[in-house]
C-alpha cells in the first residue's frame, strides 16, 4: 500500500481530499499491470476532478522524480499532453475527431501519450461515437482520462470501455479547513461559504475571497422568495441574466482582448492597422469561439443560481418535515421557516421540479430569460406551466 502523498509532493500538492483515488492512481502509474488505458473520473462539481487528472497524466508523461516534466504537464504545455475543456455548451465533433487524432501519436518526451478530456458530459451522442474505437483500442502507450460528474452522464457504450474512478464529497468542515489555510478568511466566513456552496470547492474559494459574489448571491435569493405573480418572475428573471451576463462578461472580457491581440501580431498586424482580407477568417473564427465560450459562461452562471435555488427549496422542504439540521442557507431560515409553513410539500416538491427541469432545458439551449420566467411564475403560483 501506498502513502498518502504529502502536501508538497509532485504532481499531487494540488490534489485536496482524495488520498484513496490518489493511492490507486500512484500505484496504476507505477506499475503497468495496474494501468488501464481508459479511465473516468467522476464527482460533483469542486470535487476536484480535472486538478486530479492532470495530476494523473503528470506521473503517467514524467519519469519518476522529473520535476521540470511534471510541471509542464501540469503547466499544460508538454508535447505529449492533449487537454480539452470545451469552450462551449457542447463538446464538437471535430473537437473529438482532433483528440483522435492525436491519441494515435506516439509519445515524443515521455513514458505515455496522455488524452485529458475535462466535461466529457457535455457530448452527445454522435460525439461520443467518434471516441468509441479509440477508447477500445488505444495505442499501447497512450491513456484516456474523462472527467464528469457521474457515469450515467456518459453513454454505456463509453462507460463499458473505461474504468471508474469515483471520488469522495468533502464536508463542510473539510473545505472550511481547506478556505482558511488558502485564503486566510476567518473560520466563521469560511464555514459560511462552503457550506453556501454545497461543498464546491472552487465556488466557496470564489464566495470566500469575494463579498460581492456573497451579497450578489443572498440578494438574489431573497428577489425569488419575493416573486407573487407574473411581473415580478419577469422583473427578477431579468435581473438574473443581467447579473450573469455581466458576471460572464467580466470573466471574459480580458482574456477575449490579450487572445485577439495575440493573434494578430501572430498575423504580423500592428495594433489598431486594418485587417487584411486573406486573415479576417482566422479573425471571424477566434470571435466565433469566443461567442461560443460566453455563451457558456453565461450558461454557467445562470445553472449556479438555479443550483442556489435548489438549495433554499430543499431547506424549506426539509423544514416542512421536521429537519431543521443541515441546513445550507441558515442565513434566510426565518423566510423558510415562514415558507415551510404558508406552502404544502407538494408545492415545494413541485418548484424543485420545476427549476430541474430548467437546469435540463437550459442546456438544451432554451433563451435563458424565457426559460426562468416560466419557472419563476410556477413559484409565484405553484403549479407547473
Amino acid at each position: 500500500m501506498h502513502a498518502a502523498p504529502a502536501v508538497d509532493d509532485l504532481p499531487w500538492e494540488r490534489v485536496w481530499g482524495q488520498d484513496d483515488a490518489v493511492r490507486l492512481l500512484q500505484g496504476a502509474a507505477s506499475h503497468p499491470e495496474q494501468l488501464s488505458h481508459a479511465w473516468l473520473i467522476t464527482g460533483p462539481p469542486g470535487s476536484g476532478r480535472s486538478t486530479l487528472a492532470y495530476a494523473f497524466a503528470a506521473a503517467l508523461i514524467a519519469e519518476p522524480g522529473d520535476e521540470a516534466a511534471m510541471r509542464q504537464v501540469l503547466a499544460g504545455t508538454h508535447p505529449d499532453l492533449t487537454a480539452l475543456r470545451t469552450e462551449g455548451v457542447i463538446i464538437s465533433i471535430r473537437d473529438a475527431r482532433a483528440l483522435v487524432e492525436r491519441s494515435a501519436f506516439s509519445p515524443s518526451l515521455g513514458r505515455y501519450r496522455v488524452i485529458v478530456m475535462e466535461d466529457a458530459d457535455r457530448m452527445v451522442e454522435r460525439t461520443s461515437n467518434v471516441l468509441l474505437k479509440a477508447l477500445e483500442e488505444p495505442p499501447e502507450r497512450t491513456v484516456w482520462i474523462l472527467c464528469a460528474p457521474s457515469d450515467a452522464d456518459l453513454l454505456p457504450t463509453i462507460r463499458s470501455r473505461v474504468r471508474v474512478l469515483r471520488l469522495r464529497e468533502p464536508g463542510v468542515d473539510e473545505v472550511a479547513r481547506l478556505l482558511v489555510q488558502r485564503t486566510g478568511v476567518d473560520e466563521a466566513t469560511a464555514e459560511q461559504c462552503a457550506r453556501l456552496a454545497q461543498r464546491h470547492i472552487g465556488m466557496a474559494q470564489r464566495l470566500a475571497t469575494d463579498a460581492a459574489s456573497r451579497a450578489r448571491r443572498d440578494t438574489t435569493l431573497r428577489a425569488v422568495l419575493g416573486v407573487r405573480g407574473i411581473g415580478d418572475a419577469v422583473e427578477v428573471a431579468g435581473r438574473i441574466v443581467q447579473a450573469a451576463t455581466d458576471d460572464a462578461k467580466a470573466l471574459t472580457a480580458e482574456r477575449d482582448e490579450a487572445e485577439r491581440e495575440s493573434l494578430l501580431r501572430t498575423l504580423g498586424i500592428a495594433q489598431g492597422a486594418a485587417v487584411p482580407p486573406a486573415v479576417r477568417g482566422q479573425l471571424s473564427a477566434l470571435e466565433d469561439d469566443q461567442k461560443r465560450r460566453a455563451t457558456r459562461s453565461l450558461r454557467d452562471g445562470i445553472d449556479r443560481v438555479l443550483t442556489d435555488l435548489e438549495s433554499m427549496y430543499r431547506d424549506a422542504l426539509m423544514l416542512q418535515f421536521g429537519r431543521d439540521t443541515d441546513l445550507i442557507n441558515l442565513e434566510l431560515r426565518p423566510e423558510l421557516e415562514a415558507l415551510a409553513v404558508a406552502w404544502t410539500p407538494p408545492r415545494t416538491l413541485t418548484v424543485l421540479d420545476r427549476i430541474a427541469a430548467t437546469r435540463t432545458n437550459l442546456q438544451g439551449n432554451a433563451a435563458p430569460a424565457l426559460a426562468l420566467e416560466s419557472m419563476l411564475v410556477t413559484v409565484a403560483n405553484g403549479s407547473a406551466p
